[in-house]
């Protein structure tokens, strides 16, 4: 069973290579939503909700500060996933290259955060 937890570690330091690479191709990043409500909507036709502290905070944006944020919301978005993919496959290492504790029943793939 060592001979099967030693060949996963190459394949898995390559995954995580490329995905350190998506990383370093994300552009800029923020949190929040912003919204596109048209003309006649009777406000800003442009807006960025976000929480800060609990509360829903809404900034009124011009279009070019909405297309910004656009962008930078969707990267956001995914680097989140980047750095979900890179903590999975940090934990498949962990479990299936370092020796684990005896154990009467072994742990769920959710269990160690697999899944």
């Amino acid at each position: 069973m060592a001979s099967k937890k030693t060949s996963a570690v190459p394949s898995a330091q390559e995954d995580y290579a490329q995905l350190k690479a998506t990383l370093a191709q994300s552009g800029w990043i923020s949190e929040g939503y912003v919204q596109d409500r048209g003309p006649g909507a009777g406000g800003p036709c442009y807006q960025w909700t976000r929480k800060v502290k609990g509360k829903t905070v809404r900034v009124p944006l011009c279009k070019a500060q909405y297309e910004w944020l656009h962008a930078a919301i969707a990267s956001w978005h995914t680097v989140q996933m980047t750095l979900g993919q890179m903590q999975r496959l940090s934990r498949r290492v962990l479990f299936t290259s370092i020796p684990d504790i005896e154990r009467r029943k072994p742990l769920s793939k959710k269990t160690r955060g697999l899944s």
